[in-house]
């Protein structure tokens, strides 16, 4: 079982141009995504997040139950779902203004257990910045690490939401002790000011860092780097491709029976290239379509 820890969201995504765009209602967030990405994929996967009693949060579950995800973690508000309204330049690049005062996922309590057979967590997004959620986050993700599970940590910087920025770069630094992966795209790692080989001495087992159509490079404490080209494609847009990348690092790990430090450490050059292979494809996909449709495990085979 991967346990996803994080917000479900409601993207408004324009369908034109202009400020007065007409916007479209999408499930989302990038902990969500990650959820629907690993059921797509086939892994054993459950959700913990707080979800609101309205329409949306029922819309949200109920993607998730289609895609088989375990909501047994799922704690229920009667807040409103959290909004984010995306903005999609030329190049199909996606930016956010949220709607967060008020909203259920804010208000998630540490749960008292994970599910029976949990291999691995993984934690990031908003739901690690908007209080007082996140010092709830925070918490199980220490108490995950703390009992020799599996950690996975995208950032995911959203930097409209973050008030003071020195504070969240002090506390990002203060989670990777407890953080087996580290995955970012190179505009978190630009904005958090550190390097791979920084992070990876502060705890990490590796550090993956996403270039969009460049690739991606795996970092890994024995001085190991590798590179694999990014999947050439006709971008729709990039909404959720990072987010698949996480949940396909996280499919194939334990596919490989690697959710482990000690097994990521011992992937070697030849194992690195195939997972990074194959994240690469699976966010292809999602960039081929719009919204965050991660693929589903046919199409991405072989």
């Amino acid at each position: 079982m991967i346990v996803v820890a994080g917000e479900a969201l409601i993207d408004l995504v324009p369908q034109g141009t202009g400020a007065l765009a007409a916007l479209r209602p999408a499930l989302g967030g990038g902990p969500y995504n990650t959820a629907v990405a690993l059921g797509r994929l086939g892994s054993p996967t459950a959700f913990c997040s707080r979800v609101s009693y309205d329409a949306f949060g029922e819309a949200l579950l109920d993607r998730l139950r289609e895609t088989g995800v375990d909501l047994a973690p799922v704690q229920r508000g009667s807040e409103p779902t959290t909004l984010a309204v995306a903005s999609v330049d030329a190049e199909g690049s996606a930016a956010y203004s949220f709607y967060v005062e008020g909203t259920a996922d804010r208000l998630f309590s540490v749960p008292a257990s994970l599910p029976s057979g949990t291999r691995a967590v993984s934690f990031g997004t908003c739901s690690l910045v908007l209080e007082p959620g996140a010092s709830a986050y925070e918490e199980l993700l220490h108490r995950t690490a703390a009992r020799d599970v599996f950690t996975a940590l995208d950032p995911n910087v959203r930097a409209g939401l973050i008030a003071d920025p020195d504070a969240y770069r002090a506390r990002f630094e203060s989670w990777l002790p407890s953080v087996t992966l580290l995955k970012l795209s190179a505009e978190d790692a630009e904005w958090l000011g550190g390097t791979p080989r920084q992070w990876l001495a502060a705890g990490p087992a590796a550090v993956v860092v996403t270039r969009g159509g460049a690739g991606l490079t795996a970092y890994t404490r024995d001085g190991g780097e590798y590179t694999v080209p990014g999947e050439p494609v006709d971008v729709v847009d990039t909404i959720g491709a990072g987010d698949t990348v996480n949940a396909a690092l996280l499919h194939g790990l334990a596919q490989r029976d690697a959710l482990s430090a000690s097994a990521v450490a011992a992937l070697g050059a030849e194992g690195w290239r195939g997972l990074l292979g194959f994240a690469a494809r699976a966010a292809a996909v999602t960039c081929s379509r719009a919204g965050a449709e991660p693929p589903y495990a046919h199409e991405v085979a072989g």
